[in-house]
């Protein structure tokens, strides 16, 4: 089934959505109990919290009136999420030789997706992160990253496509201004 926007509705997360973002990552939190930190604290907490206290992170900090992404709705099931945010709250990216920032510029991060399988490879991705950007843009963003894989590379991994994929980002206007690393780029749309 292809998806569109006209069929979609797209909520910022806070804590009136929460119980549809649980719904949606279930009761393993997503992937394996992730719950969207992989990118927000460092790899040794991750560790530790891995399941039900990451879970709480992430809901202490919609509690705290942040909206850490967007769900989808198709009717009223949630069956997709996009975590964008100032990418301030993902600490993680400066940490990393790979993503680390290319100049001082402010700007907004796309950084994580989740689709309920039933709806993947529907198109889904590319409309969130349409729905992201309008999102962003709505808050003052001008400038919004991504840091999607590159499906061509022989060193593709299906499990790190959780931050997308470059081709989705590049039919959207994104361009590449940084590779660090064969496998993933940093892409970059500037918002009118």
């Amino acid at each position: 089934m292809k998806l569109t926007r006209d069929t979609l509705v797209f909520k910022p997360v806070t804590m009136t959505e929460w119980p549809d973002m649980q719904q949606l990552f279930g009761p393993n939190g997503a992937d394996g109990g992730c719950w969207c930190m992989w990118w927000r604290i460092k790899r040794s907490e991750f560790d530790r919290n891995h399941g039900e206290a990451n879970r709480g992170a992430m809901e202490a900090i919609i509690r705290s009136g942040e909206v850490p992404g967007l769900l989808a709705y198709l009717e009223d099931d949630p069956i997709g999420w996009c975590s964008v945010a100032p990418r301030e709250v993902f600490p993680v990216l400066d940490r990393s030789p790979v993503l680390k920032r290319i100049d001082d510029q402010p700007v907004w991060s796309i950084v994580c997706f989740y689709i309920a399988r039933r709806h993947r490879r529907c198109g889904l991705e590319g409309l969130l992160v349409e729905a992201a950007l309008d999102y962003a843009r709505s808050r003052g963003a001008t400038i919004v990253e991504a840091y999607p894989v590159d499906r061509e590379t022989r060193q593709f991994d299906p499990g790190s496509a959780f931050t997308g994929t470059i081709g989705t980002f590049q039919k959207l206007g994104f361009e590449e201004v940084a590779r660090r690393s064969k496998r993933r780029a940093i892409l970059r749309c500037r918002l009118g």
